[in-house]
């Protein structure tokens, strides 16, 4: 992996204001990851394709990352990093709404990185669910949002995204197959780990 171009991605990202994983988010992740040696990994958003290149990193000798973005624009432009950095035989980029992709994947995954619309999150661990391999592992980023989901925040704007963040913390908080904790690291980082295999 070219070092040195993975860097260029992620300070133009940063200067473009392109919402990337943040460090420290990315840094306990890679902690668990690096154990974990996953050989399959979902990434719901892509954007400039830095996190899922970041993973690479963690991944198994013959591993591999599907990650779903809709956005052309961000598509493109995360095909380029991707090859800029030299990893393009890890990662495959499927392109489109993740609310239509996802009912067509029948692959299992070790991991799944939940970072894309916060108001669909309750769907996207649903499908999350379905797709996980048993004690595969669930991440959510931006899952505190701001600090807005542990507030009374109410403001018109932001309400259903913050309202489906919430229901999602109470899903994984409550489903007796998981066993999650919720970090104040960046915006918030949810981590769900599956006991076993659902029923």
């Amino acid at each position: 992996m070219n070092q040195q171009e993975l860097e260029k991605v992620k300070n133009k990202a940063l200067e473009e204001h392109i919402p990337i994983i943040m460090e420290d988010t990315l840094e306990i992740m890679g902690n668990i990851l690096k154990k974990k040696n996953p050989k399959k990994i979902l990434e719901i958003g892509t954007a400039v394709g830095y996190s899922a290149m970041c993973f690479t990193n963690f991944l198994s000798p013959e591993g591999t990352i599907d990650t779903i973005e809709r956005e052309e624009e961000r598509v493109k432009e995360a095909r380029e990093n991707i090859k800029k950095v030299g990893v393009e035989n890890k990662i495959r980029i499927l392109e489109g709404d993740a609310v239509e992709i996802l009912p067509t994947l029948q692959e299992r995954y070790d991991v799944v990185f939940i970072d894309a619309a916060k108001g669909k999150y309750p769907y996207f661990l649903q499908e999350a669910l379905r797709l996980i391999q048993p004690e595969g592992i669930i991440f959510a980023d931006n899952i505190l949002y701001k600090g807005y989901v542990m507030s009374d925040y109410n403001k018109h704007k932001q309400r259903t995204a913050v309202r489906n963040l919430r229901e999602y913390i109470q899903e994984v908080s409550e489903n007796p197959n998981l066993e999650t904790e919720i970090l104040e690291v960046g915006d918030g980082l949810a981590i769900s780990r599956v006991k076993t295999k659902k029923v």
